[in-house]
């Protein structure tokens, strides 16, 4: 589709079934039902190496070349990630940690729904500000929400059925789309 802004959905969870994966995966939904916005999940977070500096040149890891590219062809990138004993989880920094060497992320919209509970997850959040400005990464403050996710509005195929939720992960699409 001409004119399309294609998202990148970055999950910051390795757990199956987690309320982040199910925010991005509804999310893919939402964007495929959307004129104008693309988007693709990104699944390669269990393969990528731990990051050492040292191996942060070429020729980089595959995993790696396969996540810079990822972030270089997107528009924009869409976060959702946990909080991990009042952080980002290890796995997820680890991500961010190799973005840092790159230009892909710079100057690049980016924005995250924290899902977790009233509450919940301002440590990942602030972690994730800091660490996407050392990127060079730009946060779009209007883009980011908090839409706690309770189980009971997550339908039979593991997608979102709320239709306040969805309308509120389509708003965040749509803002961060336009940045």
């Amino acid at each position: 589709m001409p004119n399309e802004r294609h998202i990148l959905l970055l999950p910051g969870s390795l757990r199956a079934g987690s309320t982040n994966e199910t925010v991005l995966h509804t999310a893919a939904a939402i964007a495929a039902e959307t004129p104008g916005i693309g988007a693709t999940y990104y699944t390669g977070l269990a393969e990528l190496p731990h990051f050492n500096p040292d191996h942060d040149t070429d020729p980089l890891p595959e995993p790696v070349v396969g996540l810079r590219a990822a972030i270089d062809a997107a528009d924009a990138l869409l976060i959702c990630t946990p909080e991990y004993a009042g952080t980002l989880p290890g796995s997820f920094k680890n991500l961010l940690d190799w973005t840092v060497g790159g230009t892909e992320i710079s100057d690049k919209p980016a924005a995250w729904i924290n899902c977790a509970g009233p509450g919940r997850g301002q440590g990942a959040e602030a972690t994730l500000r800091t660490v996407l400005g050392y990127t060079g990464a730009a946060v779009l403050d209007e883009a980011c929400a908090r839409i706690p996710l309770d189980r009971q509005a997550v339908g039979p195929d593991g997608l979102v059925a709320d239709p306040l939720v969805r309308e509120r992960i389509g708003a965040v699409l749509a803002r961060l789309a336009a940045g």
